[in-house]
């Protein structure tokens, strides 16, 4: 229990407390005043009259305040929730964003890889087709060097 609950609690039971010992205290002089039975009795009736118009003016209050105090809570709940709901937004623009981003920056990679793979696979192709020259050469080299090796045997 907050301190404020508290605090409003302890203030309602003293202003009972009052409330009621007044009561006690106003009917208890009317019974031991020296009045006949008839203004007693009347006196009873008007304090009872005015006992049951403060009461509901005290319960009017609290119904007031009940009220004010039950739109302010929803007042406050609804504030909570839209910031709650802008919040929420604001993170799902924030990822879908940040997913774009990604997407695109892999896209870019694939493309930079299969460029990058595209001109290794040409150099590789081209050395392979040089060395396979240069093998074909040699071979041919060798072949008429040895041609001429056993014509001159």
């Amino acid at each position: 229990m907050s301190n404020v609950e508290h605090e409003t609690e302890h203030g309602s039971n003293f202003l009972k407390g009052v409330f009621i010992g007044g009561l006690i205290g106003a009917a208890a002089a009317l019974l031991f005043a020296p009045k006949p039975g008839r203004e007693i009795r009347s006196d009873l009736s008007d304090k009872l009259s005015l006992a049951t118009d403060k009461t509901k003016e005290v319960a009017g209050a609290v119904t007031e305040k009940t009220k004010a105090l039950a739109t302010t809570v929803g007042e406050k709940a609804s504030d909570l929730a839209d910031t709650v709901s802008t919040k929420a937004s604001d993170i799902y623009t924030t990822v879908s964003d940040s997913k774009q981003q990604i997407a695109a920056t892999l896209q870019d990679t694939g493309k930079k890889i299969g460029e990058t793979v595209s001109e290794a696979s040409a150099s590789v192709a081209s050395d392979v087709k040089d060395a396979s020259k240069d093998v074909a050469d040699e071979a041919k080299n060798a072949k008429e060097d040895v041609k001429s090796t056993y014509k001159s045997s």
